[in-house]
């Protein structure tokens, strides 16, 4: 059963209740404003015909529309449609933020990474979060260096408040989550992207490659994230985010921009587990997961079995 095309919430204002991850409440944000149209608008469609809302027993809480894309960049900033990923930010926001007044748990299915900018706009509305940024790549790019000026390869740098105005400090609340408030695990593409004119992760941000994660277990990499998320400061919880390709290649090719090697499912399923069981997750998004690259569905239904086994343990 599909969940329903129901419009967005709007956002009361009120205090976040303490969202309840055994209540989830499944938002689609088949936004690719900041990618291209090649398929990863039918995330949430893919994982939904799945059946992973009946496995998660979640709600739906809308369907989030992207306005138009345009394919030019914009020659102020240097990015594809920043005043559409704005836009669409504010009323994603809004969307995630009735969900958590209900308190309810949201999982929200991109679309393209720029839709964690809306997500942390909810939260920085309130008061001050983390994020643990689950991530092949470090999207760390500026526009300047950015080959094709897609906010997807740039939205961890927008959402500590660097690159352009329109992004970087949304409502003027950038940033939107601090730098010492994030951990960035599982990359490993920092010196192959650096080469191409990436910035480099800020000293403050918690940065766990992937071979770290394989020096010390995702079990315990896990713990030491969640650990240093709930430490102090940011208080009130932490966002995560799954960019699919964080995982290896060998077993999640259907992604627009491959490199080799990744987490193994069994790890990326210990490193939600242990996100969600503790208590501090808030939210979870899932992006760039490109259906029309599993012609056969076998990926797509091997994605919505981890993430359901996540979720069951963090009951």
């Amino acid at each position: 059963m599909r969940a329903g095309r129901t419009g967005p919430a709007a956002w009361t204002g009120r205090p976040t209740e303490e969202p309840d991850v055994r209540n989830v409440a499944i938002i689609e944000a088949p936004s690719v404003l900041g990618l291209r149209p090649t398929g990863v608008e039918d995330l949430a469609s893919a994982l939904l015909d799945a059946g992973l809302a009946e496995a998660l027993g979640a709600e739906p809480a809308g369907r989030v529309e992207p306005p138009p894309y345009d394919p030019e960049r914009d020659p102020d900033t240097g990015v594809l449609n920043p005043g559409g990923i704005a836009a669409y930010s504010a009323t994603l926001a809004d969307t995630v933020g009735g969900v958590l007044d209900e308190g309810r748990f949201p999982l929200v299915f991109g679309g393209d990474c720029s839709v964690l900018l809306g997500n942390l706009l909810a939260l920085r509305r309130r008061d001050r979060h983390g994020l643990l940024f689950l991530d092949g790549h470090t999207d760390f790019y500026q526009p300047s260096a950015e080959p094709a000026g897609e906010v997807a390869s740039m939205e961890l740098a927008l959402a500590t408040g660097r690159g352009p105005r329109v992004l970087a400090d949304l409502e003027g609340r950038g940033p939107l989550v601090r730098d010492e408030d994030v951990v960035a695990l599982g990359f490993r593409d920092a010196e192959e992207s650096a080469a191409y004119g990436m910035q480099p992760l800020p000293d403050a941000l918690h940065a766990m490659e992937l071979d770290t994660v394989r020096a010390l277990g995702a079990a315990e990499s896990a713990r030491r994230a969640v650990g240093l998320l709930a430490g102090d400061g940011a208080g009130a919880g932490y966002w995560v985010h799954l960019d699919v390709d964080v995982l290896d290649d060998a077993v999640m090719p259907a992604v627009d921009y491959r490199q080799p090697d990744g987490l193994t499912w069994q790890e990326l399923e210990t490193v939600l587990r242990t996100a969600l069981s503790g208590g501090g997750a808030v939210g979870l998004d899932v992006a760039i997961f490109n259906p029309r690259l599993d012609p056969d569905g076998t990926i797509t239904r091997r994605l919505a079995d981890c993430l359901a086994r996540a979720f069951d343990g963090g009951e």
